[in-house]
């Protein structure tokens, strides 16, 4: 038993003699001594655990606590078994205890199964099986949850691990603890045998064991909440690298493969660091949570990186530092694992990989290598033995143009090889014409720049080559708008432009897929895809961005005027994503200035796809059919004025030309609605103002205008109607009523108790005095609401009808919303700005915080209280935060009492600030610890 490394009070003899106390001559059947001597075992077990949590020294010390924690379950059940087996007699005789599993290997988290298996003689007696049974419930009433407790014979457990891959796995580490040790010799000798046998088919099911869980955790190593134990690069691919060693060559796995050349002390050392930084982690969440549990997610992520020892730096706050240290640790989990699969397929315990091939046409064969540098090895491409790469430091990038030309993995050699000669990648290899080439070609032609990029990444080769995006590999970002690492956004944004670009997604993107063979500087969009995100962490993520890319492109050659033109894209990368989304478009200074900015039609089609891509790799969910034909919108109205009878200088021309085209839209309306209606088509085109008609396309005007006639029709001054616009993915929600104060406050506050969420809103004002107003809202999964319940969507319109009116909504008020863990974890810092220069006609109010059901309603709420009338209304949303803007009017004009404007703005900010603080105080009652939650983008 391993019980050298614990202290006298936690002693396998010690806690024997504290048992034989308890018991005190009367034995386990009698109720009070079996009572006492349980309590002795908890205290022993909680002492242990508590001495285990004292083996952490900030960032380090998870392996020797894991291992120190499996000492004391050793002790305590090597204890309690003989001690009932000194009871018992002879019953005892012939049944063995095995520690198997990760317990088996010697490592136990607090909170984690007791994986223990006894085994009991072929023909086992009653008095044996009795035996059995009692010390398995006296472990049960231990409070060790040892699942069940499996007992079986040694040819039982080998037919069901001949069939039962998981169990086999669990057998690798099977450890004696008490009892029989001949029947634990007999089964390891077994199991040894058979794995002679079988070892293909092992390895092959347990690698593709691995697939299904890594799929079903998320296939990406770089999700900001992986689990700890199951993501790609976490515990569990530790542990499968030492059970296939296990299997194949037996308890001295690691220390043959340094002995033949294939693992490094260097390697070993990787491997130890890995292990005892993930589980320091582990022992964190099970004290966290309380329990067992392996997600490290963001609310018990500042928690874990103050115990931890991880402090704010200028750039990163310590969370962010504690997670990128996480992620750092999954890529070299990752490098281990490949060097593991190599050795297997060496040995032909695996099927040779297909590599980068999945991306290409099937081929018969590989061929011969692109460049007599370099050689196959069992169907991965390695370095030439007689290569000096001292002599030509560009074969490092040459070795990714040559494995993405043929269509195949790397050896893990060459990977070794690389990291080797890292130190080769100075200022003259970065400025290397030769280099540049390469790099280019990877970039540009690669059928899967994505997974090439992504290699170069965790060989550490682009980083170093590109140290702006160097500056980004592994950064997170704390906030739960972004799902992946600052780098692994960005290289999934450049998989899916190669994507849009061989056209996969035309019915997502048809703008996009339209566009992308029409412009002219391709590079220029492929390096702002790769750069746009390494101003983070700098101050503004534009600007110093933009400079990070100027760097990098003058460094790399390029012509003045493509670097000048990657900077733009960089810094102005959330320009249209801000201007659709947070901007009316039907106002004419919104579409004026930024039609200035862009200037062109071919920057103005390089940021579309820049944008596209941009928000569609954020993560799953993120991207939508809102979002989407809000930047449809843009764009067709942004082009109408590129493509218009002027410069786009002219903020006059412009502005003519805008409302030419609101002009038109009247005129062809009045043209198809005259033969149906001609004086409800004069009266209309007449009641509403530009904003309206530059609005909304000319399909959505017709429906409109059917919906107000079939109210007039009716002689209902108010009316509501509600249907889903699967163009927008959102649900339309159309009402009509006499204007009157407080009119819009009363309608979105009777969405929100609905549950409907508003995404967007269009409020327009006619002539004759009535309020026309658009809504568009989604139920909590980001669905159309009521997308699928007609019943839903129809009583949707009717509360809304009422609410028009003025009818008292019979909900009353919202109830508070129940406050998570995961809520406290954030800091979201409210914050209010008012704009008059933004809008044309109105004040522009945007109020941005922490989101929660009915922020809306309580800030229009405030805005009703002011007296202001609402021209529109757009809605964002970026994780825990939510951004509310508001265009609005005093008695028909812009703001203009400065003491008003205080005023609203320090009403808004309370709003916002309360709810902050009754989670600052949830946190605090609880003892939580916090973070800044970084900017949304």
């Amino acid at each position: 038993m391993l019980v050298s490394s614990l202290p006298a009070s936690l002693d396998g003899l010690k806690l024997r003699a504290e048992l034989a106390a308890a018991l005190g001559g009367k034995g386990w059947q009698d109720t009070a001594a079996r009572l006492a001597a349980i309590t002795r075992i908890k205290a022993s077990i909680e002492a242990g655990r508590e001495a285990a949590f004292r083996k952490l020294d900030g960032a380090s010390g998870g392996l020797e606590a894991a291992r120190f924690l499996s000492g004391v379950m050793n002790a305590v059940l090597g204890a309690v078994f003989d001690s009932l087996a000194a009871e018992a007699g002879k019953p005892a005789d012939g049944i063995s205890l095995l520690a198997i599993g990760g317990y088996g290997a010697g490592e136990l988290a607090p909170s984690s199964d007791i994986d223990i298996l006894f085994i009991k003689p072929d023909r086992a007696s009653k008095a044996q099986n009795a035996f059995l049974e009692q010390v398995i419930y006296v472990l049960w009433d231990c409070g060790l949850d040892i699942g069940g407790g499996a007992v079986r014979t040694i040819d039982e457990t080998l037919k069901i691990a001949d069939t039962n891959i998981g169990e086999r796995t669990s057998l690798l580490s099977l450890r004696h603890i008490a009892g029989d040790p001949g029947l634990a010799e007999k089964l390891r000798q077994a199991l040894r045998d058979e794995a002679q046998s079988k070892g293909a088919a092992f390895v092959e099911a347990k690698l593709a064991e691995r697939d299904s869980r890594i799929a079903k955790a998320g296939r990406s190593r770089y999700t900001v909440e992986p689990n700890l134990k199951e993501s790609k690069g976490g515990l569990r691919d530790l542990q499968l690298m030492r059970w296939l060693a296990q299997f194949l060559y037996g308890a001295d796995a690691f220390e043959r493969w340094v002995s033949s050349g294939l693992l490094t002390v260097s390697d070993v050392e990787k491997y130890l660091r890995a292990s005892d930084f993930f589980w320091t982690i582990r022992f964190h969440i099970h004290a966290i949570i309380g329990g067992k549990d392996d997600r490290l997610t963001f609310d018990i992520q500042p928690e874990i990186a103050a115990r931890m020892g991880f402090d704010d730096a200028e750039a990163e706050s310590a969370v962010e530092r504690f997670m990128r240290r996480y992620f750092l640790t999954a890529m070299d989990v990752g490098s281990l694992t490949r060097l593991v699969c190599a050795k297997l397929e060496a040995d032909h315990r695996k099927s040779r990989p297909r590599g980068l091939a999945r991306f290409l046409p099937e081929k018969d064969t590989l061929g011969e290598p692109v460049d007599a540098a370099f050689r196959l090895v069992d169907g991965r491409l390695d370095f030439a033995a007689d290569v000096a790469i001292e002599n030509d430091p560009v074969l490092l990038m040459r070795l990714f143009w040559a494995a993405s030309a043929m269509g195949t993995d790397l050896h893990p050699d060459a990977i070794a090889v690389v990291g080797q000669n890292i130190r080769l990648i100075d200022d003259d290899f970065r400025s290397d014409p030769r280099a540049v080439r390469v790099f280019f070609s990877i970039l540009l032609d690669s059928a899967a720049p994505q997974l090439v990029l992504r290699l170069m990444t965790e060989a550490g080769l682009l980083g170093k080559f590109l140290p702006e995006f160097g500056s980004i590999v592994a950064r997170t970002q704390f906030n739960m708008y972004h799902r992946y690492t600052v780098d692994e956004h960005t290289l999934q944004l450049i998989g899916l432009l190669r994507e849009i670009e061989t056209g996969d997604h035309p019915n997502d993107h048809p703008i996009a897929t339209k566009i992308v063979h029409d412009i002219k500087n391709r590079r220029a969009l492929h390096l702002a895809a790769l750069l746009h995100d390494t101003g983070k962490g700098k101050g503004d993520q534009c600007v110093e961005g933009a400079l990070q890319a100027r760097m990098a492109c003058t460094r790399l050659g390029l012509p003045k005027a493509e670097v000048e033109l990657v900077a733009w894209l960089v810094r102005s990368h959330l320009l249209m994503s801000d201007t659709a989304q947070r901007r009316d478009i039907g106002d004419p200074r919104t579409v004026i200035e930024f039609a200035r900015e862009v200037g062109s039609m071919e920057r103005l089609n390089l940021l579309t796809l820049l944008t596209v891509i941009d928000i569609r790799s954020v993560g799953p969910g993120i991207w939508n059919g809102w979002k989407g034909q809000l930047l449809r919108d843009l764009y067709s109205a942004t082009r109408n004025v590129l493509e218009g009878d002027t410069s786009g200088e002219g903020e006059a021309e412009i502005r003519a030309l805008l409302k030419g085209q609101a002009d038109d839209a009247r005129a062809l309306f009045r043209e198809k609605l005259k033969r149906v209606d001609d004086e409800f088509a004069r009266n209309w085109t007449a009641d509403l103002d530009d904003s309206y008609w530059l609005s909304f396309s000319e399909a959505d005007r017709l429906r409109h205008a059917a919906f107000v006639r079939a109210a007039r029709a009716r002689g209902d001054l108010v009316a509501a109607a509600a249907r889903i616009d699967k163009r927008r993915a959102a649900t339309e929600v159309m009402m009509i009523a006499p204007d009157r104060d407080r009119l819009f406050a009363d309608i979105v506050a009777v969405l929100a108790q609905l549950g409907a969420n508003v995404v967007g809103a269009q409020v327009s004002t006619t002539a004759s005095g009535e309020a026309f107003d658009v809504f568009y809202v989604q139920d909590a999964s980001g669905q159309p609401y009521g997308y699928d319940r007609e019943r839903a969507r129809d009583a949707l319109a009717e509360r809304v009808r009422r609410a028009a009116s003025g009818s008292k909504s019979r909900s009353g008020t919202r109830p508070a919303q129940r406050l998570t863990r995961r809520a406290t974890a954030f800091t979201v810092i409210p914050s209010v700005s008012i704009d008059q220069q933004a809008a044309e006609t109105a004040t522009l109010i945007e109020a941005s915080g922490r989101d929660r059901p009915g922020l809306l309603a309580d800030l229009s709420e405030v805005l009703a209280d002011a007296g202001l009338a609402l021209q529109s209304a757009r809605i964002d949303g970026y994780g825990e935060r939510a951004t509310d803007v508001f265009y609005v009017l005093k008695d028909g004009q812009k703001l203009s009492d400065t003491a008003q404007i205080a005023d609203i703005k320090a009403a808004l900010l309370a709003v916002l600030a309360e709810e902050e603080a009754r989670i600052e105080e949830t946190a605090r009652t609880r003892g939580l610890a916090r973070a800044r939650a970084s900017a949304g983008r």
